[in-house]
């Protein structure tokens, strides 16, 4: 959000619709918050107890609250991914109950800019609008798509269209980072060609492939027709399509890479989004990872 008028206007048409829509008032809404500063911050907060005792509940979240208390600069927490918890040498998830000395509490937060939360609260703040409650994007996404066998085995969520990537294990969020790339990108290298990006976005879901090959023997290369008229050979479409999926599913496999998952991923890579749809999309992948 960058105009907050522009937002609190496109707000109010949208709360208008709905209600014009469902013939019903709205009272509350929930918002998906999202965008390029979303990523993950990991931090550390440890006790030493006095002699050895049962880890209690309170201790639990003293640590947890000590944690969102982290200086962050610029930034502020959204969520957080509790990993594990180390009781002297020994991993735990749930470490309420178990006797130790001393407990490091291993957390991976989820941080945006502060400009982007408050900006958000208050477009909804002029378009009179009550947030009952603000959710991460992603990890919404995430809960929708995914098993929990897949979340537990290991997988890595893609997001084609909001440029996302989140890598779970043991059902616990491991990382997660939004690229500056996406299946938008592509569609703007086809608005390239002078047409409109509406007309890009249905040449690259209708004609795109991302290893496309000329059929042998052909007399002429293959085409097809613009709004307008124009013919466009296939081969000149999908070598700008092919050459761009190649960057950002090399920056997919390097961010995986990054989250030190990447042979632990049991259950594969999980693509959602409109550019999912390219064909070809999952070989290349393959072929890069």
């Amino acid at each position: 959000v960058y105009s907050i008028d522009k937002t609190t206007q496109g707000l109010s048409n949208i709360i208008s619709k709905l209600k014009n829509s469902l013939q019903a008032d709205i009272t509350q809404v929930y918002v998906g918050i999202g965008g390029q500063s979303l990523r993950t911050v990991k931090n550390t907060v440890s006790r030493s107890l006095e002699e050895e005792s049962i880890i209690s509940l309170d201790l639990v979240d003293t640590l947890n609250d000590e944690n969102r208390e982290a200086p962050l600069v610029d930034m502020c927490v959204l969520d957080v991914a509790p990993q594990e918890y180390k009781i002297d040498n020994t991993l735990h998830v749930d470490p309420v109950g178990v006797t130790g000395q001393h407990i490091v509490g291993q957390y991976l937060n989820i941080v945006a800019r502060n400009s982007l939360k408050k900006n958000l609260e208050l477009s909804f703040e002029q378009a009179e609008v009550k947030i009952a409650d603000l959710f991460v994007a992603p990890l919404a996404l995430a809960k929708a798509v995914l098993t929990e066998n897949e979340m537990r085995s290991g997988c890595a969520l893609v997001d084609f269209g909001a440029d996302t990537i989140l890598v779970y294990k043991n059902n616990i969020l491991r990382h997660l980072c939004v690229l500056p790339l996406g299946g938008n990108n592509i569609t703007r290298d086809i608005a390239s060609l002078q047409m409109e990006e509406e007309d890009a976005e249905k040449l690259k879901l209708t004609y795109g492939n991302v290893l496309y090959e000329e059929e042998e023997g052909a007399e002429a290369p293959a085409t097809c027709t613009l709004e307008d008229g124009r013919t466009l050979e296939l081969a000149q479409l999908n070598n700008i399509i092919g050459a761009r999926a190649e960057e950002i599913l090399a920056n997919v496999w390097n961010q995986i890479q990054l989250s030190g998952y990447e042979d632990k991923l049991f259950s594969g890579i999980v693509f959602t989004g409109g550019g999912s749809n390219l064909k070809n999309l999952e070989t290349l992948f393959r072929r890069i990872s």
